[in-house]
């Protein structure tokens, strides 16, 4: 764990990946927190220059993913504004000792917690709560022409989603081949 500024930066079992904990600074109004300082991530070894950002609603069960972006790959900060997700990074980087290895994190608008997720991952997550706001700070624009998936279920990449029950998935996603058919590499 590395502090700089007002966060706490995590690196999970994946290089690259981060869990952060921004301070939060609260009376009896409210609370006020940083949700991002770029020279305070830099300074923790995060150097992203982030272009765009986007911002989502779904419904319990709902489960995105898994997504990326083959030839404009996108390095991504999310965190959830409102209600709770189980948020998931699958490493696709060529060579990495990682690679089709997963990791997950918690993210609410309890624990404040954000995700990094660097270039070379596939990104999704699962809403546990009855609805979920989500946001996302990239550092490539979305191209949809460039869109990639992978099947949020695959047996090879066994991610653990604390979810009971079926999920809901967009037409685009039940059809999203397993990683080892797309052979997709960073």
């Amino acid at each position: 764990m590395k502090t700089v500024g007002n966060f706490s930066f995590y690196e999970t079992e994946i290089e690259g990946v981060f869990i952060i904990e921004p301070k939060l600074y609260g009376d009896n109004r409210g609370y006020f927190m940083e949700t991002y300082k770029e020279e305070d991530y830099n300074k923790a070894g995060l150097n992203y220059k982030f272009v765009q950002d986007n911002q989502s609603k779904s419904k319990m069960g709902v489960l995105r993913g898994l997504h990326f972006q083959k030839n404009y790959p996108q390095a991504k900060l999310v965190r959830v504004l409102e209600g709770e997700v189980y948020d998931v990074a699958v490493d696709l980087r060529r060579g990495s000792k990682t690679y089709g290895k997963w990791t997950g994190a918690l993210l609410s608008a309890e624990n404040n917690r954000q995700f990094m997720i660097p270039r070379g991952f596939a990104h999704g997550f699962v809403v546990l709560s009855d609805t979920a706001t989500f946001a996302y700070k990239c550092d490539e624009l979305y191209h949809p022409e460039d869109e990639g998936g992978i099947l949020w279920n695959d047996p090879e990449i066994g991610i653990e989603w604390p979810f009971e029950g079926e999920v809901i998935l967009s037409e685009k996603d039940k059809l999203h081949p397993t990683l080892n058919e797309s052979k997709i590499e960073f």
